[in-house]
């Protein structure tokens, strides 16, 4: 048991927050686990026809417009923050060389006739290490991009040659930014931009898309979070407390912007085969107000839902959530406990969330999940809360990532093997799974008034004979990472 407790409060760094004691779990002890695994019945509008003309497909070889959330070239590397909040997707081992592993977009508006946009590039060497070296990507690597009036039009509104140098890559952390201007078609309201970016030598390919709103009716689309010395944009909905941030423009404009805290305890997402009603959404209480400067840094240092808006009668807003300093990771044992509701029964959270020692009463259910097995444990521990902290890395919106509807998924099954896209829905697709040939999971981008990557998952009961096998699965240690 000590050997488990130190794990707990090791290995388990990689989680996030707490849901709702009465909140559902996705697991149900009483119901029976089929022996045998299928796929949901696909004719009940399943995925809602994700194959459709014009939608993205994730196929490396697929037909512009397109994106890939796993370009080709990727690895089965520890996964890195992909396009608008897209998982990257699993794949198989390729060849060790110089590729792209992921990218993630935003775009700014600068006036009437051009924006702004940021690419956060994800690379990886033959060494398996990221390029950090300008001068090796521009060597490397080919940057274009074309522009087409939306998913399923292939009319091209515009293209161009991005230049890689200094004046257009940065080197921030493990990733480089490529920032460079795009000019508005004629008459063009919106757009969808793909870039290509590919590898000389190998002639791989890694492809993004990005919804670009020339007229910017948003907030969002003209002031995003920056880095303290308000260079770069970071590209995410959460900041750590106390940390020093800045919301600016590309013109580094000044202006007040009026801010409201919530410190409200949002629910986790229920189980993909919850197909009754949900609860109509609460109100959400203010619990304080503050106003900052654009172009200014200032500092959060009490946890919770910001919002902010440049007049108090908007509707739609920039949302930020203020974490603790370990986010997307977590240490506390309370919030540790949340995340397993995905795998557990209803009785076992209960017991967890009513222990009067948190710490103990994990060590207990991990060690019990396992039969007394503290290697099996660790290795679980570790491949579970890996997916929690990922989970929280790519999809924290106006809550954290792990209760998302696709961080739930991407938790128990990990990443997707294709993803599809178009203007106002996501398609994981899965077909790699022992005795699966292939299931998908559509989420469906909903209005939300915090952030614009809001997704909801359409739920089904068929996905039964799919889910309960693979969390039986993680209750019984037999899953590897």
């Amino acid at each position: 048991m000590r050997l488990l407790s130190a794990i707990t409060l090791t290995l388990l760094v990689s989680a996030c927050a707490s849901s709702k004691k009465t909140q559902p779990t996705a697991y149900d002890s009483n119901r029976s686990n089929p022996s045998r695994t299928e796929a949901p019945n696909q004719s009940r509008e399943m995925a809602d026809r994700p194959r459709t003309p014009g939608t993205l497909n994730a196929d490396p070889g697929a037909a512009a417009p397109g994106a890939s959330a796993r370009p080709a070239g990727s690895s089965n590397a520890r996964p890195t923050t992909p396009a608008a909040g897209t998982p990257p997707a699993s794949g198989g081992n390729s060849a060790p060389d110089y590729a792209v592993t992921a990218i993630k977009g935003k775009f700014l508006t600068v006036d009437s006739t051009a924006t702004r946009v940021y690419l956060h590039i994800y690379t990886r060497q033959p060494d398996g290490k990221p390029i950090r070296n300008i001068d090796d990507f521009a060597t490397r690597f080919l940057v274009n991009y074309v522009l087409y009036p939306d998913y399923n039009n292939r009319e091209r509104l515009g293209y161009g040659n991005v230049p890689t140098n200094a004046q257009t890559l940065t080197v921030l952390d493990d990733y480089l930014v490529l920032n460079f201007e795009v000019k508005r078609p004629k008459d063009a309201v919106s757009a969808i931009m793909l870039t290509e970016i590919t590898e000389v030598n190998s002639g791989r390919k890694a492809l993004n898309d990005l919804q670009i709103r020339f007229q910017a009716p948003r907030i969002t689309d003209r002031f995003t979070l920056f880095d303290a010395q308000g260079r770069l944009p970071r590209l995410r909905n959460f900041v750590s407390r106390n940390d020093t941030v800045v919301i600016r423009d590309v013109n580094g404009t000044s202006k007040p912007l009026y801010g409201f805290r919530y410190k409200h305890e949002f629910d986790a997402a229920s189980s993909p085969m919850n197909t009754g009603n949900r609860p109509v959404p609460k109100t959400l209480a203010v619990d304080s107000t503050l106003t900052v400067m654009t172009n200014q840094p200032f500092q959060l240092p009490r946890e919770g839902l910001y919002f902010f808006l440049e007049d108090t009668t908007d509707t739609y807003g920039l949302g930020l959530m203020v974490t603790d300093n370990r986010f997307p990771k977590l240490t506390r044992p309370e919030k540790l406990a949340k995340p397993v509701m995905y795998v557990s029964t209803s009785s076992e959270m209960n017991e967890l969330g009513g222990a009067s020692d948190a710490k103990k009463a994990l060590d207990k259910y991990w060690l019990g999940l396992m039969s007394g097995n503290e290697e099996v444990a660790r290795r679980t521990i570790r491949a579970y809360y890996n997916r929690v902290e990922e989970a929280n890395r790519l999809f924290t919106t106006y809550k954290e990532g792990w209760k998302t509807d696709k961080g739930m998924i991407y938790i128990v099954l990990g990443p997707p093997d294709r993803v599809q896209r178009s203007r106002d829905r996501e398609v994981w697709v899965y077909n790699r799974r022992a005795n699966v040939s292939e299931i998908n999971f559509t989420f469906n981008r909903k209005p939300n008034q915090f952030v614009d990557d809001h997704y909801e998952l359409v739920r089904f009961a068929e996905y039964q004979p799919v889910w309960y096998p693979i969390v039986e699965a993680w209750r019984t240690g037999a899953i590897r990472e």
